[in-house]
């Protein structure tokens, strides 16, 4: 059996999945469940400074977009960080570290951009033994109005500068949550490692309206006629949380810089991803409020089922796998051609891959051969774009067929080519190299079951 014991900048857990800061760690009693249920470690809420806690608003909390089937596909909070005594959030968090040894606890912090504040309150989170710190840059409702939040995770300076008042009061590991609602996450992510943190964590929620209530006029979640804009998650921004996570793993000044990813992980395949990826760990908030803290057991078993069928013994033989293969666009190989092939045996005559590349793509697709309703590709037409294999409602019925070197392509009326070549050779770039002849090594081909 795999072993995905997790040891992520000297925070041991026994397994990588924690559960982000957010409503489902605000307390002991949430906590404790969660640990039984089989978390691997937990993000506390996060706190403020000491004195009066926030206050939260007393109505409704979040907007939801769902899919066909009402499955939730993303969420938005308008919660803000703890509105708990500190006091208490720190002695909840030191007995739960005293009944849970071998579970990870971060503490999550957001306290004022003063050297001051950042310096009183480490002390007092340090003496509860949790394992580490993760500072709060994201958080985009709310808190970013009081210059906390993601107002410092949108300037690098301010990251780097807090980063290293962090590491310089305190000696327990420094996270960097960062925000997602900025233009290039490498940046955030340099100024970290520069101030010393020992890892980023990425993504928070970002800026989102979800919904207009059109009889009120007023955005959702209204509170008495009005709405403000709030943190999006959910299933609906893993591709974003992907991308970003693979900048930095792929950047190389943030190369090696560990990384927990956070957004949208729902099942053990999401987290196989974001590890593949070059994540560390990962982080899970709105699954566990969808679905229960129990769905903890599903991500562990899968993980280690997929693991075992892969022959990977350890995580560390998954995470950064695909980092080499994350390239830019020009880097792609415009040798390599592929058509679309239906399966007529499992084609249920629907049409939809007709209509959307009759409608939208590229004429490709028939939907009537001698007189009957018949979908069959047209390969002197077909780009190889697979929106039909994307819009196609049964799995495995249209698949992506590579022609090999030598082939005729009907479209082009050219020979495959065996080499490589990419956008920076092409002829028809005005500032192209010129190409260095490469052989495209054989693709192995797994034999169908």
């Amino acid at each position: 059996m795999a072993d995905i014991r997790n040891n992520f900048i000297g925070i041991k857990s026994p397994n990588p999945f924690w559960l982000a800061s957010a409503p489902p760690t605000d307390k002991a009693y949430n906590v404790v469940r969660a640990f039984k249920a089989g978390w691997g470690g937990v993000v506390w809420k996060t706190l403020g400074e000491e004195g009066p806690p926030v206050v939260n608003v007393n109505g409704p909390r979040y907007g939801a977009i769902w899919g066909a089937d009402r499955r939730l596909l993303g969420l938005n909070n308008i919660e803000l960080i703890t509105d708990r005594q500190l006091q208490v959030n720190l002695q909840e968090m030191k007995q739960v570290k005293k009944d849970f040894p071998d579970r990870a606890i971060v503490a999550s912090i957001m306290v004022p951009c003063e050297e001051e504040a950042w310096k009183a309150i480490l002390p007092l989170v340090e003496d509860t033994e949790v394992d580490g710190i993760e500072l709060n840059f994201g958080c985009p409702h709310g808190m970013s109005e009081r210059g906390m939040g993601s107002a410092v995770g949108q300037v690098p300076e301010y990251i780097e500068m807090v980063a290293r008042w962090c590491k310089q009061y305190t000696r327990m590991p420094v996270i960097v949550k960062l925000t997602p609602n900025i233009t290039d996450i490498r940046y955030p992510a340099r100024a970290a490692k520069r101030g010393g943190a020992d890892a980023v964590s990425l993504i928070n929620t970002i800026s989102s309206i979800t919904a207009v209530n059109l009889d009120t006029f007023s955005p959702e979640p209204s509170i008495d006629g009005r709405g403000s804009h709030g943190g999006y998650c959910g299933p609906a921004v893993k591709p974003i949380a992907l991308n970003m996570v693979a900048e930095i793993a792929r950047d190389p000044e943030t190369r090696g810089l560990p990384i927990s990813g956070i957004g949208g992980v729902t099942t053990w395949r999401d987290a196989a991803e974001f590890l593949a990826l070059g994540a560390g760990n990962v982080q899970v908030c709105t699954a566990a409020m969808t679905y229960g803290f129990k769905i903890v057991q599903e991500m562990i078993e899968g993980l280690k089922s997929w693991m075992d069928e892969k022959g990977h013994a350890t995580l560390d033989d998954v995470i950064g796998r695909a980092t080499p293969n994350v390239t830019d666009w020009q880097y792609l190989n415009l040798n390599y051609v592929t058509k679309a092939h239906i399966n007529q045996d499992l084609c249920i005559k629907c049409g939809r891959c007709h209509i959307a590349c009759e409608d939208t793509s590229h004429q490709a697709i028939t939907n009537i051969v001698d007189g009957l309703r018949h979908f069959e590709v047209i390969e002197e037409e077909c780009v190889g774009c697979n929106l039909c294999v994307n819009v196609c409602p049964v799995e495995g019925c249209i698949d992506m067929v590579p022609l090999h070197a030598g082939e005729l392509d009907r479209r082009t009326g050219k020979i495959v080519q065996p080499t490589y070549a990419n956008w920076t050779q092409h002829p028809n770039n005005p500032m192209a190299q010129k190409p260095t002849p490469v052989q495209v090594p054989e693709q192995e081909v797994e034999p169908a079951e």
